[in-house]
């Protein structure tokens, strides 16, 4: 479908992706070989009079051949590289209202993995934005239904997603900021100046960083989704088809986000290669991104570095995988106990069988990044490159890495008995691992595996293939090593010439160079013969080059562009071979990315005295602290108690400021997502009832960039969580109505209360106006409760000091005019 596509494309005009608001600027979407902004605008002028080729680097499409007949074509341009977004500017720059105005963010630059991406990414970058969304809505009668499909360029899947939203598109904003987008796409029907939807604008001012790109309606077309879908589903996932065939919106982003994908990237997705899969909206937890600011559960809200958010307390995972997964669960909590139920008893499995325990900690840590290996091998580059084939051979060395702890894991599973840890198990036993390693280790030398160092690593490529299968691969590898002899030779020569301790050293960018050892540290740059040249200091060494050296460096990269020539031929033959079985690395990658994420929640209950939590119908915690605050204190935080139940669903806090009756709202919510997430909790005893939404309004902070006032944001956030709350809902409010004159205030939090009430949701609402807590009298499921304090005299001002307990009580607090107690005068 796609080859035909691309024909079908050569004969109309190119596909370009449009941005707004800023005159045509850098190069079109083409490839790295195509440095001239001239003659690239110059492309784009011509492209509506004369249609570029199918093949074309800048084309849609290029001419996409079969993939044993890509491979053995392969040869390499020298000096050319991969072609990468991270070096394209984009035809138009589409920048949001607030950008518009920032010269420092008006240029700013949408950024894609290269093919060649690295698979042992650290789980920091991990977290980097690498996700491409397409979003479509519904137009007259089906407006509010939303389609969505999103790819991680970092791992070889496609997520689906398509409900029903309301006015305010909540489900919309949360999913997007759930996924963390790089760039968002969306038809130019729905983002036209002066008109443009209410989606689009709520997207937009919620998404100030994120670049955003319009192309063609017809571009969202469900019947080339649907087939697309159909061509690129690995067999393992194909159930998604009877998921999707009738949600046609999700079916119309998903073909605009894979023309995009592959076109930015210069590459196509191979045949039967993605996981594709159908996640509905009720099949986790709602968060809004104003209550995972306010919960602190990714971002420290006082220093974005620091690792004091609910993320880094449960963060010990070892993998990038098991890192990203960890943080997709905090914000998407899960919603089913059953699923919920079966990670504890991992958990607890983990934390009874220490042999367990350490056994899988120290094999996870040896994976490297699963996903993203997945998603360089699925990519068929457009065009042959030094890059795209030293990537290919890269991470077949990775993939022989991975697949021989596979044997390792299973048996440190044996003899597990959760049935989760049971069917992981099973899943190790695919017999494709070691039908895919047999045919690596028939071309790939036994020794080849991941080395840390890039010359470590360069060496392990250039002998990756084994001797004999190549006369002309044997003889270019001979020449490489005589050439790199020859550099150590003459370094050696030098040192011995001029009396200095000089060695051999290698960077990535500057190939071989000399180092001279610290002891000569004192001797001046002057004072090195005439011949050193390109001389630097880095501490107390210095290093230098010399123009034989330069000269055996440009003979020494030529050898190595004829030997990954060849291996990637090699390689190509041998890819082609088992990349029918390569799917079951989905499962795989799956696996060790729960597992890790498993490993991390046993870790955590280590160090605190966490407790298993129950699902009923009632969130009762005995003896629970905030989990972060730990984290932070020098000493244990108080614990307290809470009862809520579907009889008594709001609690009224009271209490004087200060008191702690912000830090008990956040330390309540953390708790649940923890325990919706598999975790175990910070308390003697919890048990929980299942939030589907978890609101919270506690920050007062007016908001410059949007021209609102406390009140006038008090207002927005508690309209949000009045509008979509249920009784499924968890519902945090801080001090509702200080915005305003306390008439007003007490007569909006009455208000609130009396609809919170009605609804059934799980409230906690904290106030300093008393007489909200008179409600009681009117509605049996209210209760008052209020945080201690404690009057100490203080014997050099004469008066009383005010102790905070931080305990919670029953009944309303009995505080007045506690600043008498305070230094004011």
């Amino acid at each position: 479908m796609l080859r035909q596509e691309a024909a079908s494309l050569s004969s109309s005009p190119r596909w370009t992706p449009s941005r707004r608001d800023a005159p045509p600027c850098g190069r079109t979407l083409a490839s790295a070989s195509r440095p001239s902004t001239e003659g690239a605008m110059a492309d784009r002028s011509s492209s509506s009079s004369s249609p570029a080729p199918a093949s074309a680097p800048g084309s849609s499409f290029g001419n996409k051949r079969s993939y044993a007949t890509h491979r053995a074509a392969s040869s390499f341009p020298v000096g050319t590289s991969s072609s990468s977004a991270r070096d394209t500017t984009y035809p138009h720059t589409f920048r949001t209202p607030l950008s518009a105005g920032n010269p420092q963010r008006s240029g700013h630059k949408s950024w894609t993995p290269q093919v060649g991406y690295s698979a042992t990414s650290s789980a920091v970058s991990a977290h980097a934005p690498s996700v491409i969304v397409a979003v479509v809505e519904g137009r007259g009668l089906a407006r509010g239904e939303i389609g969505m499909a999103s790819i991680d360029l970092k791992s070889p899947q496609i997520m689906l997603s398509q409900f029903a939203d309301n006015t305010t598109y909540a489900k919309a904003i949360t999913k997007l900021h759930a996924l963390s987008p790089l760039e968002i796409i969306m038809s130019n029907t729905a983002c036209v100046m002066g008109n443009s939807t209410k989606l689009f604008t709520l997207i937009t001012e919620n998404f100030k960083n994120v670049n955003f790109t319009t192309v063609q309606r017809k571009y969202f077309n469900e019947t080339k989704g649907l087939e697309y879908i159909e061509q690129l589903c690995i067999a393992e996932f194909n159930s998604v088809l009877m998921e999707v065939q009738s949600r046609y919106y999700c079916l119309a982003a998903a073909a605009a986000l894979l023309k995009y994908v592959e076109f930015i990237q210069n590459s196509v997705y191979a045949p039967k290669s993605l996981k594709i899969y159908f996640q509905g909206s009720e099949q986790t937890a709602m968060i809004d991104s104003s209550s995972a600011q306010t919960l602190e559960l990714l971002v420290n809200n006082q220093d974005y570095r620091s690792n004091h958010t609910l993320f880094g307390v449960l963060n010990y995972t070892k993998t990038a995988g098991g890192s990203r997964r960890l943080r997709s669960n905090i914000l998407e909590p899960l919603v089913d106990v059953e699923t919920i139920s079966m990670r504890l008893d991992c958990v607890q499995e983990l934390l009874q069988d220490e042999e367990l325990f350490f056994g899988l900690q120290s094999v996870i840590s040896r994976f490297l990044d699963t996903e993203q290996l997945l998603s360089v091998l699925v990519q068929i580059p457009k065009q042959d490159t030094v890059n795209a084939a030293e990537s290919k051979i890269t991470n077949l060395i990775y993939l022989k890495h991975t697949l021989e702890l596979v044997e390792p894991l299973k048996v440190t599973l044996k003899n597990c008995s959760t049935p989760l840890l049971r069917a992981y198990y099973g899943s190790l036993e695919d017999h494709r691992f070691g039908l895919i390693l047999d045919k690596i280790k028939t071309v790939i030398n036994d020794d080849a595996r991941y080395m840390k160092g890039c010359l470590n690593m360069r060496t392990q490529k250039c002998y990756a293939v084994r001797s004999n299968i190549s006369e002309f691969l044997d003889i270019a590898r001979r020449t490489y090593t005589e050439i790199v002899d020859d550099i150590a030779g003459m370094i050696a020569q030098l040192a011995e010439k001029y009396s200095l301790p000089l060695r051999t050293s290698f960077s990535s960018s500057r190939g071989f160079f000399i180092q001279m050892a610290t002891d000569c540290a004192a001797l001046s740059s002057d004072q090195l013969p005439s011949e050193f040249i390109k001389i630097s200091k880095v501490k107390n060494s210095y290093s230098f080059t010399s123009a034989d050296l330069i000269k055996m460096n440009e003979r020494c990269q030529e050898s190595l562009r004829e030997i990954y020539h060849m291996t990637y031929m090699i390689v190509c033959k041998l890819l082609s071979e088992i990349y029918e079985h390569i799917h079951c690395l989905y499962k795989l990658s799956d696996t060790v990315s729960m597992l890790d994420m498993l490993l991390s929640f046993a870790h955590a209950c280590t160090l605190s005295d966490y407790v298993r939590p129950e699902f009923t119908d009632t969130l009762a915690i005995k003896q629970g602290w905030h989990p972060i605050l730990e984290k932070i204190s020098a000493e244990k935080p108080v614990a307290n108690n809470t009862y809520i139940t579907e009889g008594s669903n709001v609690l009224i806090i009271t209490g004087p400021n200060m008191s702690g009756k912000s830090t008990y709202l956040k330390q309540i919510a953390l708790c649940q997502i923890m325990a919706q997430i598999g975790s175990y909790v910070p308390a003697e005893y919890a048990s929980f009832r299942i939030a589907a939404q978890i609101f919270t309004r506690i920050s007062t902070d007016d908001d410059i960039e949007t021209n609102s006032s406390t009140f006038m944001k008090e207002m927005k956030e508690i309209a949000y969580i009045l509008h979509n709350a249920n009784d499924k809902s968890l519902i945090l409010i801080d001090e509702l109505g200080r915005g305003t004159n306390t008439e007003e205030g007490i007569g909006i939090s009455y208000a609130v209360c009396e609809h919170l009430l009605s609804i059934k949701a799980f409230t906690l609402f904290t106030t300093h106006f008393l007489e909200l807590c008179h409600i009681d009298a009117l509605y049996l499921n209210v209760e008052n409760m209020h945080f201690e304090v404690q009057h100490v005299k203080n014997t050099s001002r004469n008066k009383d000091a005010i102790l905070y307990t931080y305990k919670l009580s029953r009944g309303l607090t009995e505080e007045k005019n506690y600043a008498k107690s305070t230094e004011l005068p």
